[in-house]
């Protein structure tokens, strides 16, 4: 069984403590009555301290990491240099060793519209030592910057990790909250699972770049640190023929580099890595998606070869969820739905992360593969085969929140409020893990949701007691941290 709200709601009484539940229950699950103050949300000036480039000429900005390989024994390092090329090294260090290394990169440049970028720099770094903290500088002269990063441990069955959900944050006043809150966590993550929509510049005239070089700085506090999982969202595409581009995702494939080859993919909007005890498969849903497709052949090879005795926690990102209950972008996930759902029933798949709904939600396991054209079967069904699905495009984008429900609230929602936040998916085992998502509330993160996840593999009823063990002990550090 789940650990739901229910299962915390009876842990809190018998410990003695007063629990209130801020929500209303309906057939379908519970909507939270929690009443946000609502002002549409605004970016931030171009002056915000969080935009500040780096003093000194043709300093390193917008740094950021991601994992460089398929195991994690690699990091891409990725910056921008404004006035010209500079140097694409990285020279890097494990923290108990005076031996530096070094490695070679390249740059890219682009131009949109009336907009040219600077130049951006990608360097992998290779062989790196699992569960090790390195240094790494970037840049020459007197405008070097040094950073660090923790690799994580070596790939197996019962390994712990903890990882960050954000999505849609773009670069606003709550878009700042959010990552402060992320920041500032007692459980944050050690990755970032991100699920698309990344800078909203093209909420702007002419989709306006400068934008991009805004959020780069603005996410350089985390993303320099830990690596970023990037998915991409409809806010990525870019695709604006009145203004002569016709290349969609073209700012983004030049900023954001992943290593979508290590996994045989032929192209970096859909990807798969390992991470500890986790296979994270990204897929692209603003991509070619029918039978036959690059993605789809993809795909359908990817997730036959998973070996779960090795990453028994499979997961999956993806920019527009399937199963939605708010009015804003009902249904969009369809398609996605129509074609891959069976796959993800069949392999098990643990919990699939989206985005796109500017909301949170959390569904109960439940899949609707029997439907075709002509049967009428389009009613869900509770699967346990079937993941648990969660949006969380809730980062504080410049777009507001998504407030219209659906109502009744559908039988496959199990929680759903319209706040901004964040997650932490924190692997425990592998048969249990532990997700939470965090509201901005009150100058701080407040845990609004919360279950435990039962590995779809591994997990029989036998494995009670350890669960039980793992609720006492998640409890009593949570009160103690309180």
């Amino acid at each position: 069984m789940e650990l739901t709200w229910k299962g915390k709601l009876e842990w809190l009484v018998m410990a003695g403590f007063l629990y209130i539940i801020n929500a209303h229950v309906s057939e379908g699950g519970i909507t939270s009555s929690f009443l946000r103050s609502y002002n549409y949300s605004l970016d931030m000036p171009l002056d915000s301290d969080v935009f500040r480039v780096p003093p000194g000429y043709n300093a390193p900005q917008q740094v950021h990491i991601t994992q460089g390989d398929h195991l994690g024994k690699g990091v891409i390092v990725s910056w921008i240099t404004q006035d010209e090329p500079g140097s694409s090294t990285v020279v890097y260090w494990a923290q108990d060793s005076q031996l530096k290394l070094q490695a070679d990169g390249f740059f890219v440049t682009y131009n949109y519209f009336n907009y040219t970028s600077g130049y951006i720099h990608h360097c992998t770094i290779e062989n790196l030592e699992f569960d090790t903290q390195y240094f790494y500088e970037v840049g020459i002269g007197f405008t070097t910057r040094e950073f660090w990063f923790k690799t994580p441990p070596p790939v197996g069955p019962d390994v712990p990790y903890t990882f960050g959900l954000i999505g849609d944050l773009g670069q606003t006043y709550d878009s700042n909250t959010t990552l402060t809150h992320y920041e500032k966590s007692p459980a944050k993550g050690e990755t970032v699972l991100y699920v698309g929509d990344l800078s909203y510049a093209d909420d702007y005239p002419f989709h306006d770049n400068i934008r991009w070089d805004t959020w780069g700085r603005f996410t350089e506090r985390v993303a320099a640190y830990q690596p970023w999982i990037w998915t991409a969202g409809n806010h990525e595409i870019d695709f604006a023929p009145e203004l002569g581009e016709t290349r969609p995702f073209k700012p983004y494939t030049a900023r954001y580099h992943v290593p979508f080859q290590a996994s045989h993919s032929t192209s970096p909007l859909w990807y798969s890595i390992k991470r500890a005890s986790a296979y994270i498969i990204v897929m692209s849903a603003y991509s070619a998606i029918g039978k036959y497709t690059p993605q789809y052949k993809w795909l359908e090879n990817e997730f036959a070869k998973v070996n779960r005795k090795e990453t028994p926690w499979l997961i999956v990102l993806m920019h527009s969820p399937i199963y939605s209950s708010y009015v804003a972008h009902y249904m969009e996930g369809e398609t996605v739905r129509v074609m891959y759902e069976r796959w993800f029933v069949k392999y098990k798949v643990d919990v699939v992360f989206a985005g796109h709904v500017h909301a949170y939600e959390r569904s109960e396991r439940v899949s609707n593969i029997a439907y075709n054209i002509v049967n009428g079967l389009c009613k869900t069904m509770n699967d346990q085969s079937a993941p648990i699905y969660i949006t969380i495009g809730d980062g504080g984008n410049i777009e507001g929140l998504a407030t219209a429900m659906t109502e009744p609230q559908p039988k496959y929602s199990a929680f759903r409020e319209a706040s901004f936040g964040h997650g932490i998916l924190d692997i425990k085992n592998r048969s249990h893990a532990y997700f939470s998502w965090n509201r901005n509330q009150d100058g701080c993160a407040v845990e609004a949701d919360s279950i435990w996840l039962n590995n779809r593999y591994y997990w029989t009823h036998s494995d009670e007691a350890s669960l039980s063990e793992l609720r006492h002990h998640e409890k009593v550090k949570q009160l103690a941290e309180a």
